[in-house]
């Protein structure tokens, strides 16, 4: 069992630091150097990808609010819309954030004429462990916690109880997801190769972890997010074969 940890703020003289904030912020500049990193040893405008970062920013901002006001959460913001706006404000859905940036990216693709498999697959390099680095957030200061559970990995929360947690297991699967790349980078892969496994391994690993987080919205027994992992790992594989390449024709070997 892993003992209960939180940690919500610290304070620099003055000013007080939130752990969240914090740590999704180091996240999203982790991941976006990477992708930097990443552009520049494949040939690729770098540059562009930090111009594409800052509106990934905004547009990630606002898409993981929205989805979660619309299917999550309408009543509290329905009573004070001007705290939609309000980044202190909790309520932040990971995969409204994805879609914004999927949205900001096209735009972004279109504008430039990119070549935007190989900026995706570029971009996305960078995100499981922007992820990791940021989901460590949610997991100090306990915000998706989780169904009572005997794992080793449950959390003792100070009721006695252990359940699990949702922001320990998301921050590991991004660290271990990033580990996979790199171990499958070995080899050269098709166009699409990163952006596809990485929709698929976010919409299988999100539709199964949704069976145990409690007090969600659930819509015909499934929540938003699982209705989404579903399209969005459905994607991811059709991404894969697309760019699959071709197998060899069969040839029998002379005797």
């Amino acid at each position: 069992m892993i003992p209960y940890f939180g940690w919500t703020s610290f304070s620099i003289g003055p000013l007080t630091i939130y752990t969240w904030g914090l740590l999704v912020a180091l996240g999203f500049v982790l991941g976006t150097y990477l992708a930097y990193r990443r552009a520049k040893s494949r040939g690729l405008d770098a540059e562009k990808v930090l111009d594409l970062a800052l509106w990934i920013f905004i547009a990630s901002f606002i898409g993981a609010r929205l989805l979660h006001v619309l299917f999550y959460d309408d009543g509290t913001f329905v009573s004070a819309p001007l705290s939609i706006l309000d980044p202190r404000v909790p309520g932040f859905s990971m995969f409204g954030g994805f879609i914004g940036a999927a949205v900001a990216s096209f735009a972004f693709f279109y504008r430039h004429k990119l070549n935007w498999i190989a900026y995706a697959d570029t971009l996305i390099w960078g995100l499981p462990w922007g992820c990791g680095v940021g989901r460590l957030g949610c997991f100090f200061i306990h915000d998706h916690p989780g169904t009572l559970t005997h794992s080793v990995l449950g959390v003792r929360y100070p009721n006695g109880e252990v359940r699990h947690d949702h922001g320990l297991y998301l921050s590991l699967i991004g660290f271990v997801t990033g580990l996979w790349f790199l171990w499958m980078n070995r080899k050269q892969r098709a166009p699409g190769f990163w952006l596809g496994s990485y929709m698929a391994i976010e919409g299988v690993t999100r539709f199964v972890l949704d069976f145990y987080r409690v007090a969600d919205k659930t819509y015909l027994a499934l929540t938003p997010t699982q209705w989404l992992a579903i399209p969005v790992f459905i994607g991811g594989c059709v991404i894969i074969s697309s760019y699959a390449p071709a197998p060899e024709p069969f040839s029998e070997r002379e005797v």
